[in-house]
């Protein structure tokens, strides 16, 4: 087992670079990673699309840092999650039913496409799991007895709901399950930590439910803070607007420069390892 290091300089930079917010608190989540315990963190990410891509790469790149201090860390794969579809904020109806053949295919070369960021082999690999390995396993009574865990007011609460139910469309009953199954995987893995984008917020908050009535544990989610593709609107596999991990070089560069001045501070702060006093150096200057 890997040595865990209390580095305040790669702590702090966890905790600060690219965050939105830190559940229960930031101070609770520093104390945590100070006191030498090791610990077990996870990112998701559904194969919606065939691509991993740079907003994905914020959290991955937060993962690193995690792999580089000791911890245990795992990029997990929502093939069983994707089947059902996260609710898309940018649409006002659920997302199609993928299909196993359609899942496998987008998954493929993911591994490949993060291992740029994140390291699978070495002293402290990072494990590469699927969550269809134990959501496939609930029975009819596993998911009556996780469903009783919420009610439905809990649900409807979430904001991209709220604004069905206002304009009259539809929501699906499986897009009610999506957030339980989601947070499921942090009581299957009895994660300490979960990282995200602020899209996924109300979603790791139902792992943080689930934790504490499951495990009777605290678990910490870390928002960050979402990257816009070159059109302005946030990055997605499905829409096509990114600049992916797997694109050559040149489309990648090609990409960047179709984006407008007034977001490269955002892309060095969040997709880069320029220190933060350069960065507002840079600022001033623009």
């Amino acid at each position: 087992m890997p040595k865990v290091r209390q580095d305040e300089q790669l702590i702090d930079k966890f905790l600060e670079r690219g965050v939105d917010q830190i559940y229960p608190s930031k101070e609770a989540l520093r104390k945590k990673l100070m006191s030498g315990d090791r610990i077990r963190a996870y990112q998701g990410f559904d194969p919606t699309g065939p691509y991993l891509h740079i907003g994905h790469a914020i959290g991955i790149r937060a993962l690193r840092i995690l792999q580089q201090l000791g911890h245990e860390v795992i990029f997990l794969v929502g093939d069983y999650t994707s089947r059902v579809g996260d609710p898309d904020p940018a649409k006002d109806s659920a997302r199609e039913l993928l299909t196993e053949e359609q899942i496998k295919k987008n998954e493929q070369g993911w591994k490949e496409q993060a291992s740029q960021l994140i390291d699978f082999n070495g002293e402290n690999p990072v494990h590469f799991k699927h969550n269809f390995e134990w959501l496939s396993k609930l029975t009819l009574e596993n998911l009556i007895q996780l469903m009783s865990k919420t009610t439905v007011q809990q649900i409807i609460e979430r904001d991209l709901f709220q604004r069905r139910i206002k304009d009259g469309n539809p929501i699906g009953l499986q897009e009610f399950i999506y957030p339980l199954m989601q947070g499921y995987d942090s009581v299957a893995m009895e994660v300490d930590l979960e990282i995200g984008g602020t899209d996924q917020t109300f979603n790791m908050l139902m792992g943080r439910t689930l934790c504490k009535s499951y495990l009777d544990k605290e678990k910490f989610v870390r928002t960050n803070i979402l990257m816009e593709a070159p059109n302005a609107v946030t990055m997605s596999k499905t829409k096509g607007n990114s600049i992916n991990l797997g694109d050559s070089p040149e489309d990648m560069y090609g990409k960047a420069m179709s984006y407008s001045d007034d977001l490269i501070i955002k892309g060095l702060t969040l997709l880069t390892d320029v220190p933060m006093e350069e960065i507002s150096e840079f600022e001033k200057k623009m």
